[in-house]
């Protein structure tokens, strides 16, 4: 499907105009983006959601990897052509964002948000063929990555994500797909649960952009 004009979406009977089109670029404006996220929140989870002013340095640096400002990533230290690791506290908002955010750029490829324990579950039900399902050209945001149990199929127990991203990896370098994740643990967290091998690989699949450590938990 082609967009003709991808800054402009419309929810229901109202019309967001999130930049101008100069040429055959768009021009975003950060503050109208604001106004489509917590107006497409409110639709997805309730009237409740908001935007916080806390979180808005985070959602800044999404913006941009999201409607692909090189020049302004490149300053940030964020590479628009990998995925994207988005690690903070539990109810920072993490799941919500990466749900949000791919409404705001409709021309550009989707992804599915899923829970990792929810693969995790399929494996032990399945077998092995739920790692190859993964392994696929589809793109994944791979959600609570690092707190769901190993799976076991007959008896066999195997790190069903540590397998999923190796796979990953190998899309990636090969075919530059994207993968990306939500987690709540920290680098050293993460290298302990899946080990050194799928850490190394995780930076190459991954920008890591964090929520501070003592964002408030917006589910309370």
């Amino acid at each position: 499907m082609k967009y003709r004009a991808p800054h402009i979406i419309t929810e229901g009977s109202v019309q967001y105009q999130l930049g101008t089109l100069k040429g055959h670029e768009i021009q975003y404006d950060f503050d109208k983006l604001l106004v489509y996220l917590e107006a497409k929140g409110k639709l997805l989870f309730g009237t409740k959601f908001k935007i916080y002013r806390e979180d808005r340095e985070v959602i800044y640096k999404l913006c941009l990897y999201f409607i692909r400002d090189k020049a302004r990533c490149e300053q940030l230290g964020i590479d628009v052509d990998k995925g994207l690791l988005l690690s903070g506290p539990v109810g920072c908002g993490k799941t919500s964002l990466m749900k949000l955010l791919k409404f705001m750029v409709p021309h550009r490829r989707p992804y599915e948000v899923i829970p990792c324990r929810n693969i995790v579950f399929a494996f032990n039900h399945v077998g092995y063929k739920i790692i190859g399902d993964y392994g696929n050209s589809h793109s994944f945001c791979f959600d609570d990555l690092g707190v769901e149990s190993d799976g076991v199929h007959f008896g066999k127990d195997c790190n069903v994500m540590g397998e999923i991203l190796l796979s990953r990896y190998e899309l990636f370098i090969n075919h530059r797909f994207k993968t990306h994740a939500t987690t709540n643990l920290n680098a050293q967290e993460l290298g302990e649960r899946y080990g050194n091998r799928v850490r190394s690989r995780m930076r190459e699949l991954f920008n890591l952009i964090g929520f501070d450590s003592h964002s408030r938990d917006k589910r309370k």
